[in-house]
């Protein structure tokens, strides 16, 4: 097996080894190509294939699976920018709510003193008006 090389000798992890096994293999399956009962036979003596063709199914097959992570990786981004956005705005909403309820609620504020100084002067008139009712209640006990 010339064309292939053992796997071993590629400096990679076992997981990685298989990862690229598979991958070969689904390559090879969707290039139609012959390579792969070949591709299995050398994955059996672990080895993996390396001849032009297999290398050039492997390529095309990473290529459209950089193309695909690409893809769902932009939509990712796009969902996610939306999200934040919609998330932006509803804390823009709410912020202009809850400054609008300070601000009703700081009139409230305004009105319930204006209504204690009106209730205070009116306090103090009744006071006047007691001391009047009392001088005048003791005038007529004098006269």
């Amino acid at each position: 097996m010339s064309s292939s090389v053992p796997d071993t000798q590629l400096g990679l992890t076992q997981s990685e080894i298989t990862l690229l096994r598979q991958h070969q293999q689904i390559a090879l399956s969707q290039a139609g190509s012959s390579s792969s009962r070949a591709a299995s036979h050398a994955s059996s003596h672990g080895r993996l294939l390396l001849d032009p063709s297999s290398l050039q199914a492997l390529s095309a097959h990473f290529d459209r699976l950089m193309y695909s992570i690409q893809q769902r990786w932009q939509a990712l981004t796009q969902q996610t920018q939306t999200a934040t956005q919609i998330q932006y705005d509803r804390a823009g909403n709410a912020i202009q709510i809850a400054d609008a309820e300070i601000a009703r609620f700081r009139a409230i504020l305004r009105e319930i003193d204006e209504l204690q100084v009106e209730f205070d002067k009116v306090h103090r008139i009744g006071e006047i008006v007691k001391g009047f009712k009392a001088r005048v209640e003791h005038l007529e006990r004098r006269i």
